[in-house]
């Protein structure tokens, strides 16, 4: 067997690993990765995030053709099919493997293509299939292999018309009616994206409203846009059965009733990519999801042995596993940059796209902690007027007497990029994190982020 020797050996080449890596690498550590499949980008660029994120873009621009009066002088409203759209998804994912590959080639970090095996507390075994030549010894190891969608036993997902969140982007047609099972994160954006195509969708949601760490104005309008593109959503439902034949599949609840339909997703929860990882090997144990639980310098509970990413659980974002792969390096290679990761922005990329920092109105009150609220509606906003995009709103929630910036939650074109201008204010020291900065500075116009300063002269005015 070959043995090689290393710094740091990395699990993993999702954005969790490769944020890992590539710090690792910046800081002077001699770095090896370990990546299960032949391309590195884990299941962010090939599964999830990018080509999900892709997709929904392509339907947005359908979308726009066919709602948009000017359009009609080039054609009639056109229907696109689903396998249609996802070739534009597959261009993005081409351009972020080519991108991520240089990355490594570029900071001397070597991929060994294989399924990593913990031997020891310091080994790493390589194996293709059940073979295994390749040994890696490190001092410190980073686990960052990801997540799967969670598969119950009593679901057939090899039949052709059930699907996870991941075999979807298999869809080799376009279903006319589609059962979506769990309306978390997933399965809202991929309501969104279906209804979007002028699939009929079923959302099927075990709770009793959408995204309930939401604000609840975000979640009801969320809930009021799906059901106003077709879908139809029911709350309070668990799921019994499934059963499929050549012709369609059928849904039963625990409550009794059935619904059928083209197609069927289960979107409810996600597990930790640990199985035949060797972590008996190391004395190291899982939840019943497969997650890992780690200390607050992300160390699992082998000192040397770091968990990042999908695999710890929450929040179970790419952009937070990015950060956290750099936090975990820079315990190894530099103490003095780390950051444990907790001031996360949520993203969804529903159509319309929602994005929120900080507490909700339902938390402050909770606290008993005096608030009052800005609002800004795109429908007012001039550049939303310009793009016809005037669905949504900015609410800026603020502490009545200091006027700190509490909690930004936005719905609507661009909130994703919008929520970052709230985001950064809020984490600013001293006075500089008020309502205040938005009225005392100026912003570009026409602009979106423009709604900053009509949401703070609306809060202001209520005191």
């Amino acid at each position: 067997m070959a043995d090689y020797r290393y710094d740091v050996v990395i699990i993993g080449a999702g954005p969790a690993g490769e944020g890992a890596a590539m710090n690792a690498a910046k800081h002077g550590k001699k770095v090896a990765m370990v990546e299960d499949k032949k391309l590195v980008g884990g299941n962010c660029t090939h599964w999830g995030t990018i080509p999900s994120k892709a997709l929904r873009h392509a339907v947005k621009q359908i979308i726009q053709f066919n709602t948009n009066n000017m359009f009609r002088e080039i054609g009639e409203p056109r229907w696109f099919s689903f396998p249609q759209v996802l070739k534009s998804a597959e261009k993005v994912i081409g351009k972020q493997v080519k991108m991520r590959t240089e990355y490594y080639g570029r900071n001397r970090i070597t991929v060994y293509n294989g399924k990593a095996r913990f031997a020891d507390g310091n080994s790493v075994d390589v194996y293709q299939g059940n073979m295994t030549n390749t040994r890696l010894h490190a001092d410190e190891i980073i686990i960052a292999t990801g997540s799967s969608p969670w598969r119950p036993s009593n679901i057939d997902f090899n039949h052709p018309r059930i699907y996870d969140s991941d075999t979807i982007l298999t869809l080799s047609h376009t279903p006319r009616t589609i059962i979506i099972y769990g309306a978390g994160v997933i399965g809202c954006e991929y309501a969104s994206i279906f209804s979007g195509l002028g699939v009929k969708v079923d959302l099927i949601h075990p709770g009793d409203r959408l995204l309930n760490f939401l604000d609840d104005e975000i979640s009801d309008a969320l809930s009021y846009h799906l059901r106003d593109k077709g879908a139809l959503i029911r709350h309070s439902e668990q799921f019994d059965s499934v059963e499929a034949n050549e012709r369609y599949v059928t849904m039963t609840m625990a409550s009794g009733k059935k619904v059928k339909a083209d197609a069927f997703l289960w979107a409810a929860g996600r597990s930790g990519n640990t199985k035949d990882l060797g972590l008996e090997n190391v004395g190291i144990e899982t939840n019943s999801r497969g997650q890992i639980d780690v200390d607050k310098e992300y160390r699992t509970c082998v000192q040397n042995i770091y968990a990042i990413g999908d695999v710890i659980g929450w929040p179970a974002l790419a952009s937070a596993a990015y950060d956290q792969g750099r936090a975990a390096a820079s315990i190894i290679a530099n103490p003095e940059d780390f950051h444990y990761v907790d001031s996360v922005p949520t993203g969804i990329y529903t159509i319309p796209e929602i994005s929120s920092v900080g507490k909700t109105e339902r938390q402050l009150t909770e606290e008993k902690i005096p608030y009052e609220v800005g609002q800004a509606f795109f429908k007012n906003i001039a550049r939303a007027q310009i793009t016809n995009e005037g669905v949504g709103m900015l609410k800026v929630l603020f502490h009545r007497q200091t006027l700190e910036i509490l909690g930004i939650h936005c719905f609507g074109d661009q909130a994703a990029e919008i929520v970052h201008i709230g985001q950064a204010i809020m984490n600013q020291e001293g006075e500089g994190n008020t309502m205040k900065y938005f009225i005392n500075n100026t912003f570009n116009y026409p602009t979106m982020a423009e709604a900053y300063r009509v949401a703070a002269l609306n809060g202001l005015n209520r005191l």
